[in-house]
């Protein structure tokens, strides 16, 4: 087989091991292809995606189209002749891109397809109550995340995870794997496997504002897994005293038994705890943010506030 050119298709955070690990063992990456430069912060000045950063710092070309059907970046994507393309955290990519290549293009996704297909599978499978999910590489096709599976990796989601420390894990997990699948596609050892749909499969869709406010007529289990799947971000959130605060970090409760109290009661000293009645019994807030503060524990927020 002819040694490999590939292209890589990233944006994130999470696509960037997986970039360095390929230029790391000396894979030839003649090209990285990211979203455009986006305003950022205050001064809303122009910043580069984590990916860009990571293919200048290696002095690799770098393609940002606004449009990934537009002719002019086709025949750009076309001059560099890659045999394979890798995507990890990109856009959905229209066909004439992800069959260009002769060996295909392959994704890393962040789950054990064919469970949790969709855009936020880590935030999904904590929410859920899941023990366990992992990473898979596959090749792209029509559908999303529906391409014969070449690698899977499982990883256990600690009763303490969140779904920052859960996202680093498979993150470094995954690089390893884009290894992994590079290297058996260059060895022409790699054997695509369809993915088994013969279980009921449970999707991970697109999360917005609404989706993350707190319902307090559930069990305590149900919120305590709600909140760290969403932790740091986008974030739980609910309304206390009129006022949005964000919830990052909150723990099943022994409280006041009085089985006449509603849900989303406040029992609080003003000191050292908060808790709220849910549908089962209370949940303690330990950390959150209230509006227009910085993220802070609970003894810090008495310090200077009550509720």
């Amino acid at each position: 087989m002819n040694s490999l050119k590939i292209i890589f298709m990233g944006t994130p955070e999470f696509a960037v091991p997986s970039l360095e690990v390929l230029v790391k063992n000396k894979f030839s990456v003649v090209a990285v292809v990211t979203a455009p430069d986006k305003p950022q912060g205050r001064g809303q000045k122009l910043t580069a995606s984590p990916v860009k950063e990571c293919a200048v710092k290696h002095g690799i070309p770098v393609l940002q189209p606004t449009n990934l059907k537009s002719p002019e970046f086709i025949n750009q994507l076309k001059s560099y002749q890659a045999n394979l393309q890798i995507v990890v955290a990109f856009r959905m990519l229209p066909q004439v891109v992800w069959t260009m290549p002769a060996l295909g293009t392959f994704n890393l996704h962040a789950s054990l397809l064919p469970q949790y297909r969709g855009a936020a599978p880590i935030n999904w499978a904590i929410i859920n109550g899941e023990k366990e999910t992992g990473i898979t590489t596959f090749f792209l096709k029509h559908e999303i995340d529906t391409g014969s599976i070449l690698f899977q990796e499982k990883e256990t989601i600690l009763r303490d995870d969140d779904a920052g420390s859960l996202y680093h894990r498979l993150m470094n997990k995954g690089a390893w794997l884009v290894l992994k699948t590079v290297k058996a596609i260059e060895a022409g050892t790699i054997q695509p496997q369809p993915q088994d749909e013969s279980h009921v499969l449970t999707h991970a869709p697109k999360i917005f504002k609404e989706t993350c406010e707190i319902n307090w007529n559930q069990p305590a289990e149900a919120i305590h897994n709600f909140v760290r799947g969403l932790s740091p971000y986008p974030a739980a959130w609910a309304k206390l005293n009129e006022k949005n605060f964000k919830l990052y970090k909150v723990e099943p409760a022994v409280g006041n038994r009085q089985s006449s109290v509603d849900h989303g009661q406040i029992e609080t000293d003003n000191k050292t705890f908060l808790k709220i009645k849910v549908q089962d019994g209370w949940v303690s807030i330990l950390e959150f943010q209230p509006e227009g503060k910085k993220r802070m524990t609970i003894e810090e927020f008495f310090r200077g506030n009550k509720i």
